[in-house]
């Protein structure tokens, strides 16, 4: 029997299938690599806000604890967002002029707060508590970074899940002694691995990583 195709279509149908796996796993890489790129996760990208607060200065520079603003932190699930009350107990007598914290004085003056972009923004499906953190010994900075180093609000981490479960799964690398849970610039005495093990039995934390944990 004549044969119907050219010999040439059997190497083209290899370098067809294997030019196609090539393109999956190409396509699978770069939505990988999308998917944890600053442009996706926003990390290290300082976000635009009505009014540019500094966690630099008013942190490092002015000495200013978390808890000042962010009042609910070690209560609640949610941190808080300071009142313009707040902002104006001090910037009622300092740079009570300045054309930059006219916002500030508007929002005090007419009972509107202001609208701020947020940075650490989960999505709606993920639950987090801020005072199981706090008092299981997790510092500010293993989430937020250091804050005090910020001229403007960046996120540092990716808050992807993977990232979530490498401390749910390891919480003896990132605990620390819950009156350090605020400092920024605390280091272990000892070892970490040393002291994170002897944390996670005193403060009794387990190794939470099933769906339901943060998934309700």
């Amino acid at each position: 029997m004549a044969q119907i195709f050219h010999r040439s279509i059997n190497t083209i149908s290899r370098f067809s299938i294997f030019g196609a796996l090539f393109m999956i796993v190409a396509l699978a890489f770069s939505f990988t690599a999308l998917n944890r790129s600053p442009y996706a996760t926003q990390v290290r990208v300082a976000r635009e806000q009505p009014v540019q607060f500094s966690h630099k200065h008013h942190v490092q520079g002015m000495g200013i604890d978390c808890r000042y603003c962010h009042t609910s932190v070690s209560d609640a699930a949610f941190a808080g967002i300071p009142p313009t009350k707040t902002c104006m107990t001090c910037h009622s007598q300092i740079w009570s002029t300045s054309p930059m914290l006219e916002p500030v004085r508007e929002s005090f003056r007419t009972g509107k707060s202001l609208e701020w972009t947020r940075v650490h923004d989960l999505p709606d499906f993920v639950y987090f508590d801020h005072s199981v953190h706090v008092k299981k010994g997790i510092g500010c900075v293993t989430c937020h970074g250091q804050v005090d180093e910020m001229p403007l609000m960046w996120r540092e981490n990716t808050l992807q899940m993977e990232w979530c479960l490498n401390c749910h799964r390891n919480p003896e690398q990132y605990v620390r002694p819950r009156e350090q849970v605020f400092s920024m610039n605390w280091n272990p005495p000892v070892p970490q691995e040393v002291l994170g093990p002897q944390l996670v039995k005193e403060y009794k934390i387990k190794r939470l990583d099933n769906c339901s944990v943060c998934h309700r």
